[in-house]
């Protein structure tokens, strides 16, 4: 039987520091050991992208990385793209206004893949978005809202960029 390992990192802001088993997943930690839960388990094996997460400001599956593994590192849930008071961030704002989402099983892994591909391109195009969220997988809204609501969000970033 192995020991619990002490870890400590940052989630949405906030240092954490707790002991978990070593084989425990990043996800599991996040929902079961910190009680975020709006990213969603799906597949398991790194495939769906219900479970992603920021991880160091990168896109990762948090089904594929340990808990361990994040020990020392910045991680950023759906929760923590909110602002400190709980009002929506621009992406979110637009993914409500465009109604992309329907069942919401994938929202929290596109907002995340779509928060990494706007941090690292503000300005994507369609074809940019749609490569983006590919490695996302969505039942339900055939993607096109999720491209629109990722387009209107840049349009917002970009005209209160020219605006500060």
């Amino acid at each position: 039987m192995t020991s619990a390992i002490d870890i400590a990192f940052t989630v949405n802001g906030r240092p954490v520091r707790l002991s978990v088993p070593p084989r425990m997943t990043l996800i599991d930690c996040l929902r079961d050991e910190l009680g975020l839960t709006g990213s969603h388990v799906g597949c398991e094996h790194g495939v769906c992208g219900a479970c992603s997460i920021m991880l160091d400001g990168d896109p990762v599956r948090s089904c594929l990385v340990f808990a361990v593994q994040a020990d020392g590192s910045a991680v950023t849930t759906v929760e923590g793209l909110a602002g400190p008071d709980g009002k929506l961030s621009p992406l979110q704002e637009a993914f409500w206004d465009c109604h992309a989402m329907q069942c919401g099983y994938c929202t929290p892994g596109m907002l995340i893949a779509a928060q990494g591909l706007l941090d690292e391109n503000p300005d994507p195009s369609d074809n940019d978005i749609r490569e983006a969220i590919s490695s996302n997988l969505c039942r339900c809204t055939g993607y096109q809202q999720i491209v629109e609501a990722v387009r209107l969000a840049a349009t917002r970033l970009n005209a209160g960029a020219d605006n500060a």
